[in-house]
């Protein structure tokens, strides 16, 4: 119930269309059958039973009284045109008005469900994506990005559907099987209540089946979500795969995760095409048996052959609501599972909280400082311990040290890309868990070892998130030395860079990433091993970006190539976790530690 409530709250936003589309529905299950029984006084005339009605009856809701006024109107028509191919005229004219507005009504009726169709769709996605932003590092580094994929396109489809069919469920064929059943009964009350027990017989069945979808329909949406990992993994991880000659190896792991999908989702679609042939050969059981009595109802002439044929008609009728019934039944089951997947993305909590009312940070004025510094992830050991060390602005602080030593989670704390787990990180003196994010990000640049590029122009990628002229984005490019290649491509600036940068090399990816820190005129830059994938040209050519860029601000480096560090005012050594050493280059270099232990390997 509560998962059917969560499907249920992306629908009242809508609710205003929702209203307009079952009131339309509703006329157009009336004007339905209303056309069908203008067919009644036809039949009359052709089976030689009419007889001429010369007062107008009394105004009802039953089929005696529709049928009453047709037999009035069809009568005047034949007493004044003294024909009675003037009366069929007359009911072709009317069949075919009827029809219209019915048409009229149901594409209105269709008209407010794309409304609520295209927006629920809208809606989730953008919560979602809302959602995801919101979301620590942390969740991204133990969550694969193909099921995250499998959520936001097949689960939200999943979802689409399951709306429709709640509005079909609840709303259209409802009314239309409602409706039939009022004219039914009110034809033949015993034959009708044989018929609406046999109904009741097709349900208990359908949910039956219903239940047994929920489960697989769910593992199936999961082994999805697996499955657009495996490719993921694959398109970026390519030249690995090539390298190491392990397109056996993938096409296996691919071979199985796809056969677990086709045995799951021929389960689900095996017992959702059941639906329509279980109800449809049920409801010919029942149609034989309304033959059988009915026949001997006319028979007897307890019925006028004509009502009999608009009783058939009308069961008819509900034949196609029951089926879509319980095709929308299925849908709805089966969306539930998508429902599940999406709701638990949506509850997931970030960890990086703000507090109420958190300060604004307008300028960088004094230093950053940590003190007592710990942190770990969720129950491993400590990746910091006890870290203390103060930078002062416009100081360059260096951090060097062996893989897996703490440096990178040393530098993403000081814009709460996680936020340590004891101790705290001061800016001018105000613990950083107190300043709003946003205004604390704002004051730094961030340049990392991979280049994050989009895919989008040069421009557009310079002035990520930025409001900036045509002038400020090329001055920018030019301090980071990626002016000249860029005028060099085709169309400049307004080149498209493809997915990640991949019309890019290495070294261009990068100068692009620091013209975005220019442009972005951070007072704090923190910059994680820009240097290190890159080739010695496009390392001087960064070098010397990254020297007008720590220009007058206060800057925190990661470095691998220690030659690129050598003049900060500050080197710490950190490794597991810990500061083991720390001065200039000088100073360290004297103490025949650990830094120059790295610095003469480096130079070996």
């Amino acid at each position: 119930m509560n998962k059917f409530k969560g499907l249920l709250k992306y629908l009242a936003p809508y609710k205003t269309s929702a209203y307009f589309n079952v009131f339309f529905n509703i006329l157009n299950s009336i004007f339905s059958f209303a056309s069908f029984g203008s067919v009644i006084p036809f039949l009359d005339i052709l089976f030689k039973t009419d007889k001429l009605v010369l007062e107008k009856p009394s105004f009802g809701f039953g089929v005696d009284s529709f049928k009453g006024y047709l037999d009035y109107y069809v009568s005047q028509t034949i007493i004044q045109y003294d024909s009675k191919e003037a009366a069929l005229v007359f009911i072709a004219i009317l069949i075919v008005f009827l029809f219209f507005l019915k048409n009229v009504f149901r594409y209105i009726a269709q008209y407010f469900l794309t409304n609520i169709r295209n927006g629920i769709v809208k809606d989730i996605k953008i919560e979602l994506n809302n959602k995801i932003l919101s979301l620590p590092l942390s969740y991204f580094n133990k969550t694969k990005k193909g099921d995250l994929m499998a959520t936001i396109t097949s689960d939200v489809s999943e979802v689409e559907h399951s709306i429709l069919s709640i509005l079909e469920v609840f709303a259209k064929e409802p009314i239309t099987i409602l409706i039939a059943l009022y004219l039914l009964f009110t034809i033949s009350f015993n034959l009708t209540l044989f018929v609406f027990f046999m109904i009741i017989v097709i349900g208990v069945l359908i949910g039956k089946i219903g239940k047994s979808l929920k489960k697989p329909s769910f593992e199936g949406q999961e082994r999805v979500g697996a499955l657009s990992s495996l490719y993921d993994e694959t398109i970026s991880g390519m030249r690995v795969i090539k390298a190491f000659t392990a397109e056996g190896y993938r096409k296996e792991q691919f071979l199985n995760e796809s056969n677990l999908v086709f045995r799951l989702m021929n389960r689900v679609q095996r017992l959702r095409v059941l639906a329509s042939p279980l109800t449809e050969f049920l409801a010919s059981i029942i149609f034989a048996s309304i033959i059988w009595y009915g026949g001997k109802q006319v028979v007897s002439e307890n019925i006028e052959a004509s009502v009999f044929i608009f009783y058939l008609i009308t069961f008819g009728m509900i034949i196609g609501p029951a089926k879509s019934f319980s095709t929308g039944f299925f849908n709805l089951k089966k969306g539930l599972g998508s429902v599940k997947r999406i709701e638990d993305v949506l509850k997931l909590k970030t960890d990086i909280l703000e507090v109420e009312n958190p300060k604004i940070l307008k300028e960088f004025n004094q230093k950053i400082e940590f003190k007592n510094v710990s942190f770990q992830y969720n129950n491993q050991g400590k990746v910091l311990k006890d870290v203390n060390i103060s930078i002062k602005k416009g100081d360059v602080l260096a951090i060097v040290g062996p893989s897996g030593g703490g440096k990178t989670t040393f530098v993403d704390l000081i814009p709460r890309l996680y936020d340590c787990t004891n101790g705290e990180i001061l800016i001018d003196g105000i613990n950083v868990k107190e300043i709003s994010k946003q205004s604390l990000r704002e004051k730094m640049g961030i340049v990392t070892q991979e280049s994050i590029l989009f895919n989008d122009t040069v421009a557009n990628n310079i002035a990520f998130g930025i409001e900036a002229t045509k002038e400020e984005i090329i001055e920018a490019a030019k301090i980071a030395n990626a002016h000249d290649f860029i005028e060099k491509m085709q169309n400049g600036y307004e080149a498209i860079i493809g997915d990640r940068g991949q019309n890019l090399s290495g070294g261009q990816r990068q100068r692009i990433t620091l013209a975005r820190a220019v442009l972005k005129n951070p007072p704090i830059l923190i910059l994680d091993e820009a240097t290190s994938a890159l080739d010695s040209e496009s390392e001087k050519l960064v070098q010397q970006a990254l020297v007008k860029l720590m220009k007058n601000r206060t800057s925190v480096i990661i470095a691998h190539r220690l030659s690129t560090i050598q003049y900060a005012d500050n080197i710490i050594v950190m490794e597991n976790g810990e500061i083991i050493e720390q001065g200039n280059h000088i100073g360290l270099m004297g103490k025949n530690g650990l830094y120059k232990k790295l610095v003469d390997l480096q130079a070996f």
